[in-house]
């Protein structure tokens, strides 16, 4: 009997726990590579997005529906908060202000007889072509492995995982014939060659015609970034001809709070009245859609900012759609220029100059110059 009772007291055997199929072993396959695409009008490869990034994004769904900003004369917004989750909005920013190559453009403007420059008070870049042209798929792309991929700028903790970068072979053709321009006018039409939007931005682009569901095909993206609240962007409106009538601006935010403003053109002879200004706060991952009449009678900025949130950076991704190739020279121009690609150094916590582009007769020639820490 005390055998049985003994024996009835001893601990159960736990079971073994079935083994993790994801779980890595020396006998795992390597983990998949770190994908970058090259396009021969980028400076550089960009990363494509990670899957813990890009299979939320893009498979978005509305948890909450936007809200419907009407209530004032010609203003038509859809107010999102958020659009994308916080978690994802912040790793995106990270991966976004990594992985992207920047400018600080400047440009002069004529005021009367004297030119005056101007300093871009944010880092700009930007992607797309306007409707007239379009961008098809060329031979299959080609895909090249690096099994040591380069440190990114200032990490000392860079992965030891392979890369992959896939040239892409997308090509520029009018879109009229879906042929490369013949004509010298078709040629020469644009100043600074028009760059394919990269897959880790076209994924987002993606989402937003998803979420607003009204037809509109965006054909560019413009990307700001707000190193410190005392980067900003005074009142104007994006009215310029080459988006025809009553376009459609979407704005998504990532990063650092800030405050998008909005205020009424002043109207002479009429009883609309400017009022106190419109005020939006934009926490990380919260989206902006302006339509309709918006663009032709309000204004909008993103003034400075003091305090904690101040002191954080913040990036801006606008989609837009431009009709004739006047957006796409403007948007290269004041987002592009020819002065230096800037990376962001995580070590010093800063954009640092990379490169130099040049413009030669149409073609791009990049030259390296030293890391120049920019001034902030």
């Amino acid at each position: 009997m005390s055998k049985r009772i003994n024996s009835f007291f001893q601990p159960i055997p736990s079971k073994k726990p079935k083994p993790d199929p994801e779980a890595t072993s020396p006998s795992s396959p390597s983990p998949t590579p770190v994908v970058s695409t090259h396009h021969s009008n980028y400076p550089m490869p960009i990363r494509n997005l990670p899957s813990h990034i890009f299979k939320p994004i893009a498979n978005l769904e509305r948890v909450r529906p936007p809200q419907a900003i009407n209530n004032q004369p010609h203003l038509d917004l859809l107010y999102f908060q958020p659009f994308i989750p916080s978690p994802i909005a912040r790793d995106l920013f990270k991966f976004l202000r990594n992985e992207l190559p920047f400018y600080r453009v400047q440009y002069t403007i004529r005021r009367g007889p004297a030119e005056t420059l101007i300093n871009t008070p944010r880092y700009t870049t930007v992607f797309g072509v306007d409707e007239t042209s379009i961008f098809i798929p060329g031979s299959q792309d080609i895909a090249t492995t690096n099994p040591k991929p380069p440190k990114p700028i200032g990490d000392g903790n860079a992965s030891s995982e392979s890369t992959q970068t896939q040239t892409s072979t997308l090509t520029l053709v009018e879109s009229r014939t879906r042929a490369p321009p013949t004509t010298l006018k078709d040629k020469a039409k644009y100043n600074h060659p028009p760059r394919p939007i990269p897959p880790c931005l076209d994924v987002l682009r993606q989402a937003v015609e998803a979420a607003t569901a009204d037809g509109t095909h965006y054909n560019f993206c413009l990307v700001n970034y707000y190193a410190t609240g005392d980067d900003s962007i005074s009142y104007h409106s994006d009215d310029e001809r080459f988006l025809g009538p009553n376009p459609t601006i979407a704005s998504i935010s990532l990063g650092g709070q800030r405050d998008f403003m909005l205020k009424h053109k002043p109207v002479a002879g009429s009883d609309v009245d400017a009022g106190k200004p419109l005020k939006f706060p934009l926490n990380s991952g919260d989206m902006i859609v302006m339509r309709g009449e918006t663009q032709a009678n309000w204004l909008h900025s993103i003034p400075k900012r003091k305090g904690a949130q101040g002191n954080q950076g913040r990036i801006n991704i606008t989609f837009r759609k431009a009709v004739v190739p006047g957006g796409t020279n403007n948007y290269y121009r004041y987002n592009v220029g020819d002065g230096a690609v800037y990376r962001w150094d995580d070590l010093s916590k800063r954009m640092v100059a990379v490169k130099k582009e040049k413009e030669t007769e149409g073609e791009k020639e990049s030259q390296t110059v030293n890391e120049v820490k920019v001034k902030e």
